[in-house]
């Protein structure tokens, strides 16, 4: 039993559909390789076909680590979520005390962060600074630069 994460109700269905796609045209591509590799004849020296089951054995684990992650998935339910605190799937405002800019992220699972679309994992520096804080906290975060103090100004749904 793998440990329970949260996604948005997008993020669960994005490893949903990827999860499909790897058991089916991931599996058909791979039995075609070995298919065609098999066809060149001697399988001792085929290094075709070694890669092919490789391939086949990276994509079966792939496939069962997906499995796993999808059957410990929950979607957020933010109806009781406690909004004073920075918690995952929230919306968080924080100013860089550093250098005064103000940020706007959303913490959310590690499959679902991106930065380009503000979108921040939980497990990063950053977040794991801001998880539990509520608005006027500062969270001192040691990033390899050093250390940054982010001010929370702002927690939303």
């Amino acid at each position: 039993m793998g440990k329970v994460s949260y996604y948005t109700a997008e993020g669960l269905q994005k490893l949903k559909d990827e999860l499909a796609e790897l058991k089916t045209k991931g599996r058909s591509e791979i039995a075609r390789q070995i298919a065609e590799a098999r066809d060149k004849g001697d399988l001792s020296e085929n290094a075709e076909y070694d890669a092919a089951k490789e391939a086949q054995g990276l994509l079966e684990l792939k496939i069962s680590k997906l499995e796993e992650v999808v059957g410990n998935a929950r979607v957020m339910d933010d109806t009781n979520i406690d909004m004073s605190k920075a918690l995952i799937l929230s919306k968080v405002k924080i100013k860089n005390l550093n250098n005064n800019m103000v940020m706007d992220y959303t913490l959310v699972a590690e499959e679902e962060a991106n930065l380009a679309t503000g979108k921040i994992s939980v497990k990063s520096p950053i977040g794991k600074g801001l998880l539990g804080k509520s608005v006027g906290d500062v969270a001192e975060i040691i990033i390899p630069a050093g250390k940054i103090k982010f001010e929370i100004l702002e927690i939303s749904r």
